[in-house]
C-alpha cells in the first residue's frame, strides 16, 4: 500500500504546475528507443505528427505550412492526418489501414516568432521525408528536443539595438530627419528592451505591449528635449515619436491571417488577425495615453531637402536597416536577414517610389511592392533554402501603415471622428493589399499553393 501511494505522489509530482500543462514528450512513448518509427504504434505516430505540427506552430508560421509538414509526416509514418490549426492550438486525428484513430488537441501558452527555429524544423521535415521514415523512435525524439531547445533568441540589448534600427530607418521612411533617426533609435531600443525583460518574466501580453510603448515614448521625448536643449531642433520634430513605438507592429500574424484565409483556414486567420488588432488597439492607445500626458500630437514633420538621387538612395538604405532590424526581431539568422533586407530595400524603395513620382494610390503601391518582394523571396528560397515566410514578411512589414493606424486612433480619442476614420480607411487598404501582393506571388511560383488541394 505504501508503494502504491509512493507512485502516486511521484507521478503528481512529474505533473506540469503551469496554466497550460507542459507535455512531457519523452515520458509519453513507450516503445523502445531503436524501433524505427514505421513500426511504433498509432498513439506514438500520432503523438510525433501532433509535436512537430505544435512546434511548427510555436514559431509563428501559418496554418497551411503547419498542416502541410503534418500531412508529410504523416504520409511518411503510413497514417493519414486531419488537422484544424488555430493560432495557438491544433486538433487532428490520425487514421491508420486498420480503421483505427486517434485523436488530441495540443495548444501552446502564447504565440511568438522563431525563424532560426522555423528553418530547422522545415529541414528536419524535408530529412524525415527524404529518408522514408527510417529513422528510430529515439533519433527522433532527440533531434526534436535539440530543435526545442534551440535558442536563437538574442539577448535583449540584442533585441533592442535591433528595434532601434529597425525603427530609426521606419521614421525616415515616413518623412523623419536625423531628430526623428536619433531620437526613435533610443525610444524603440529601450522600449523594446523593456518588453523583453518583462517577457523573461512571463507578464501578459497586454501589460507588456502597452508599458513598452509608454516606456518608447517617453524615452523618444527625453532624448528630443536633450536634442532641443543642445542642438536647438525645432519643436516640430518631436512629431517622430510615432516611430518610437512601431517595434510592436505585429507583422507576422497580419500577414499571415491574410493568407491563410486565402486557403480557407478561416480559424486560423480570425484568430491571427484579432490577435494583431489587440495588439494595434492596446499599443496605439498606450501611446495616445502618453502623448496627452506630455502634450504631444501626430502632425507632420519638416520636409526633408533632398534631391530626388538622394532620397532613392537614402530610402534604399534605410529599408535595408529597416528590415533587417526587423529580421533579427523575429529571430533570424544574420544570412536569413540580409537576404531579406536586400530584398525589402528593393521592394520598399519601388513602393515609395510609385507613390510619390508615380502618384499611384498609396494601397496600390502596396500590392506592388509586396508582389515584387514575393517573386524575389521566392527566387532567393530555390538559392539558399530559407522558409520563404522568413524573407518575405521581414521584408513588407516595414511597409505596414502604423502611422496610419495610430493617426486613426489618436484623432478617434479626441473625437475628429472624421479624420480618424479617414486614416483608419487608407491603413486598412495598405494592411489588405500586403497579404494579396504575397499571395499573388506564390500563386505565380508555387504550383502546391496555386491549387485548392494538390
Amino acid at each position: 500500500m505504501s508503494e502504491d501511494i509512493e507512485k502516486v505522489k511521484q507521478s503528481q509530482y512529474k505533473l506540469s504546475h503551469h496554466h497550460h500543462m507542459k507535455i512531457r514528450w519523452d515520458d509519453f512513448f513507450k516503445s523502445d528507443d531503436d524501433t524505427l518509427a514505421r513500426d511504433i504504434t498509432l498513439v506514438e505516430k500520432g503523438s510525433l505528427v501532433g509535436r512537430i505540427g505544435l512546434m511548427l506552430l510555436s514559431c509563428g508560421t501559418g496554418a497551411w505550412r503547419v498542416r502541410d509538414s503534418m500531412d508529410t509526416v504523416a504520409r511518411t509514418l503510413g497514417i493519414t492526418c486531419s488537422a484544424d490549426i488555430g493560432l495557438v492550438s491544433i486538433e487532428y486525428t490520425c487514421f491508420d489501414v486498420d480503421n483505427q484513430s486517434y485523436s488530441q488537441t495540443l495548444s501552446l501558452p502564447s504565440t511568438g516568432v522563431n525563424m532560426a527555429k522555423l528553418n530547422e524544423m522545415e529541414k528536419f521535415v524535408r530529412q524525415f521525408q527524404k529518408g522514408h521514415g527510417h529513422w528510430t523512435l529515439g533519433q527522433i525524439n532527440t533531434r526534436l528536443d535539440e530543435i526545442d531547445h534551440f535558442k536563437v533568441k538574442y539577448p535583449t540589448w540584442i533585441a533592442g539595438l535591433a528595434s532601434g534600427l529597425a525603427c530609426a530607418g521606419f521614421i525616415f521612411l515616413l518623412g523623419g530627419g536625423w531628430p526623428e533617426v536619433i531620437c526613435a533609435f533610443f525610444g524603440a531600443g529601450v522600449g523594446n528592451y523593456v518588453r523583453g525583460e518583462i517577457g523573461r518574466k512571463k507578464i501578459t501580453l497586454v501589460a507588456k505591449i502597452a508599458v513598452a510603448v509608454a516606456v518608447a515614448c517617453l524615452v523618444y521625448f527625453l532624448a528630443f528635449l536633450v536634442l532641443r536643449q543642445f542642438f536647438g531642433v525645432a519643436n516640430d520634430h518631436a512629431y517622430g515619436y510615432i516611430g518610437s513605438m512601431l517595434f510592436v507592429i505585429p507583422g507576422f500574424p497580419f500577414i499571415t491571417s491574410g493568407l491563410d484565409m486565402s486557403k480557407l483556414d478561416m480559424r486560423s486567420g480570425l484568430e491571427r488577425m484579432t490577435y494583431a488588432i489587440l495588439i494595434i488597439v492596446v499599443a496605439t492607445m498606450a501611446g495616445w495615453g502618453v502623448a496627452m500626458i506630455l502634450q504631444l500630437k501626430p502632425g507632420s514633420m519638416p520636409k526633408l531637402p533632398l534631391n530626388l538621387v538622394s532620397l532613392a538612395l537614402l530610402r534604399i538604405l534605410a529599408s535595408f536597416c529597416g528590415v533587417f532590424g526587423f529580421s533579427i526581431m523575429f529571430n533570424s539568422r544574420p544570412k536569413m536577414a540580409i537576404t531579406a533586407a536586400f530584398i525589402g530595400a528593393l521592394a520598399n524603395t519601388l513602393r515609395l517610389s510609385l507613390v510619390d513620382y508615380g502618384h499611384v494610390p498609396a494601397a496600390l503601391a502596396a500590392f506592388v511592392g509586396a508582389l515584387l518582394a514575393g517573386l524575389l523571396a521566392s527566387v532567393a528560397r530555390y538559392k539558399v533554402g530559407f522558409p520563404r515566410i522568413a524573407i518575405t514578411v521581414p521584408s513588407i512589414v516595414i511597409m505596414v501603415p502604423g502611422l496610419y493606424m495610430y493617426r486613426g486612433v489618436f484623432n478617434f480619442g479626441i473625437t475628429n471622428i472624421n479624420i480618424g476614420a479617414y486614416w483608419i480607411t487608407e491603413a486598412l487598404m495598405i494592411v489588405a493589399a500586403l497579404p494579396m501582393g504575397l499571395l499573388a506571388a506564390r500563386i505565380l511560383t508555387d504550383k502546391k499553393w496555386r491549387h485548392a488541394n494538390l
